[in-house]
């Protein structure tokens, strides 16, 4: 399982679907996490040591991972998580990206870097431009 304690989700599905939180617990065995505020029931309790008063108490019950996926700390949006090696050979968790919006990302690199080119043929013609001016005027 993927998930840890303190990362961001996004219910995808069931009856929370739509509803983030952050994970409070997970449990690999049962592949389940605890989401704050996510699939509270109401439990019906007689009267305890731990709830003297007994009465209803709301329970935060675990979510099957299935149905949340993680949010991305820096973009705020939802991804799935891989890991890839550092060049030190640590592991480290990557938030993955889909391919469409990676090409996306590099089409506008690649108009951006278009734009800078333009812009420095355009500064370079008009210097050009104003240099044989110039020269023109100092010969008269």
């Amino acid at each position: 399982m993927k998930l840890r304690k303190g990362d961001k989700v996004l219910v995808i599905s069931g009856r929370d679907k739509g509803k983030t939180g952050e994970v409070l617990s997970a449990v690999p065995a049962e592949n389940k996490v605890i989401v704050a505020g996510v699939n509270v029931v109401k439990r019906h309790t007689k009267p305890n040591t731990a709830h003297p008063r007994g009465g209803i108490i709301e329970l935060t019950k675990p979510v099957r991972a299935s149905k949340v996926m993680a949010i991305d700390p820096g973009t705020g949006k939802p991804a799935r998580i891989g890991y890839a090696f550092t060049k030190d050979g640590a592991k480290e968790r990557v938030f993955k990206v889909s391919k469409q919006r990676a090409a996306i990302k590099d089409i506008k690199k690649a108009e951006k870097k278009a734009e800078k080119k333009a812009d420095k043929k355009d500064d370079k013609k008009a210097v050009a431009k104003k240099l044989p001016a110039a020269k023109k005027k100092e010969e008269k």
